[in-house]
């Protein structure tokens, strides 16, 4: 085999033994001589000079040398990993027989396994109609996993009424803990904030018209029957929910559920039904408790603006507030925690078996709650409306 002296490349730079010899033969057969020591921290040569003199030979053959290589690691099979894919593209023949057997049986697993592109995923484009199929099955399978779940739910709850419902005490006061004492903080936060909002935003208008007075209706009204109850739901949906989705998720994960159903314990009444039980009983409180950390809100706003005494606008608003008008709150309060409740557990029943699913799920269930809880709110109001509530 004759030494072709244009594609003898000797790339090995002046740090560390690490270098490729091409020998070009007859019949367009080519010989990679591989030399040196291939260690992580030696210099690689470069995969790009290969390939050029490969396409300025026009080679149908390459074989590889191994005689003079020393020691090596992953920097090699990398190297030939680059080397095989290039022949493979090119239709060149690609003889490894002279490697060391490790080396090949490296090689042979690597290319087993390609490596991906991208870790995102690649979004295959369809018609409209195969589109617009896949969301139809997609909707009903969902729908079917959410109906057959509430199902589940439903009898769990009759088993709870027959005092034959499976779980501990304890954990409902536990979740209970964590679902009202817990989230207090962030309540007076958000429903003081909200009961600043909205007297100061209803005093800029009624002052024009010496209309002061009537911003502890406002505040009053506004939190009662609508802000108290579907800010604490909201909150309780960013919080409480994704808790449950990421506590039920990681027990997925790490098959806690799966022993619970080989023990012949029902996830759901050991794990569902307290975490429901806790946020009915808890929201309801907790709306009211906002209730009137917004009224509060109003009367700070109305004492400093306003020129309102703390007297007159706490006449006011218990002339304006009737119990049906926290009744009202209550009632959606409740409703709203079973929704957060079936949202969060839901997710979190359903969550794949990867850690990166948890977060799906943690995510999936504050979207869904929300929704839900929008779209509930918005139902009841017209029902109210209808049944002069």
């Amino acid at each position: 085999m004759a030494r072709f002296s244009a594609c003898c490349l000797l790339v090995g730079f002046a740090l560390k033994k690490c270098q490729f010899k091409l020998l070009m033969g007859e019949k367009n057969i080519a010989e990679v001589e591989l030399q040196g020591d291939w260690l992580i921290g030696n210099v690689v040569p470069d995969i790009e000079a290969v390939k050029q003199q490969l396409q300025q030979q026009s080679c149908v053959q390459l074989n590889l040398n191994s005689e003079q290589l020393g020691r090596w690691d992953s920097r090699l099979v990398l190297f030939l990993c680059e080397l095989e894919k290039y022949c493979h593209q090119q239709a060149i023949a690609l003889n490894m027989t002279a490697l060391p057997t490790a080396a090949q049986g490296l090689l042979k697993q690597a290319s087993a396994f390609p490596v991906r592109e991208s870790g995102n995923k690649i979004k295959q484009e369809s018609s409209f109609v195969a589109s617009l199929g896949l969301a139809t099955l997609f909707f009903y399978s969902e729908t079917q996993k959410m109906l057959s779940f509430v199902g589940e739910v439903c009898l769990s709850a009759l088993r709870l009424l027959r005092g034959k419902a499976c779980f501990r005490q304890r954990d409902l006061w536990l979740i209970m803990q964590e679902c009202g004492p817990g989230a207090l903080a962030i309540v007076t936060l958000i429903s003081l904030l909200v009961g600043l909002i909205l007297a100061f935003v209803g005093a800029m208008q009624l002052k024009i018209f010496g209309a002061q007075i009537y911003v502890a209706n406002l505040v009053g009204l506004g939190m009662a029957r609508e802000m108290g109850a579907m800010m604490t739901a909201i909150i309780m949906a960013g919080r409480t929910g994704a808790a449950f989705a990421s506590q039920l998720g990681s027990m997925l994960v790490n098959e806690e559920i799966d022993a619970l159903e080989t023990l012949g314990i029902s996830p759901i009444d050991f794990l569902v039904l307290p975490r429901m039980l806790a946020l009915i009983i808890m929201l309801p409180l907790l709306c009211l408790y906002a209730d009137f950390m917004g009224i509060l809100g109003g009367l700070m706003v109305s004492v400093t603006l306003l020129d309102l005494s703390v007297v007159e606008y706490l006449i006011q608003t218990k002339s304006a507030l009737e119990l049906n008008d926290f009744l009202t709150g209550l009632i959606k309060s409740s409703v709203f925690g079973v929704l957060v409740a079936l949202s969060g557990c839901l997710s979190g029943m359903q969550c794949g078996r990867s850690s990166s699913s948890v977060g799906d799920a943690a995510t999936a269930a504050v979207v869904a709650g929300i929704v839900s809880i929008v779209v509930a709110d918005a139902i009841l109001t017209v029902v109210y409306q209808i049944i002069g509530f």
